[in-house]
């Protein structure tokens, strides 16, 4: 929905994104889909983007300086689409969207802000986005512990919280 009240920002496109050119439709577009529906949501009431806009080599992590690279384009998604909160999905993203080089243990689960006050994340002029880091679902795929499902869970509960789901 490019009106969507809730975006969702993952790493890059894996294999079956770039095949079929949306993002999040393999084995962790499939959890991710859970997910949004667990919210109360659909997938077609919510934004869900990229940093990178294309698979890197071998399907592995983006580099620092890919992310930077391709930032240009995600920060106009969010221009345009205007969230009013955004989940960040890996610490690639919440990386890149708050500027920092924090685990992703030491950023879910907690709310900062998008643009953030930092020099590494140059955007002007937009009014601030809540977000929310937590962990990939695909992480989630590799690590399906009742621990890290918690952890997302709760992170989740937070957003549907501010955004007045039940």
């Amino acid at each position: 929905d490019p009106a969507a009240r809730l975006m969702f920002i993952g790493e890059a496109p894996g294999a079956d994104e770039d095949r079929i050119g949306r993002p999040f439709v393999g084995k962790s577009g499939q959890l991710l889909d859970k997910m949004i529906v667990a919210m109360g949501l659909t997938r077609e009431s919510v934004y869900i983007a990229n940093v990178l806009k294309t698979r890197p080599p071998g399907n592995r992590t983006p580099t620092i300086e890919e992310a930077r690279l391709c930032a240009p384009y995600l920060y106009e998604q969010i221009r345009i689409v205007a969230p009013e909160i955004i989940v960040t999905l890996g610490k690639s993203a919440g990386q890149l969207l708050l500027g920092t080089s924090d685990s992703m243990g030491a950023m879910r689960g907690k709310w900062a802000s998008f643009p953030p006050p930092s020099p590494l994340v140059p955007v002007e002029g937009m009014a601030p986005i809540a977000v929310m880091p937590t962990y990939h679902p695909a992480f989630l795929l590799r690590s399906y512990t009742a621990e890290n499902r918690g952890k997302v869970w709760a992170d989740l509960k937070l957003v549907m919280d501010r955004l007045g789901l039940t």
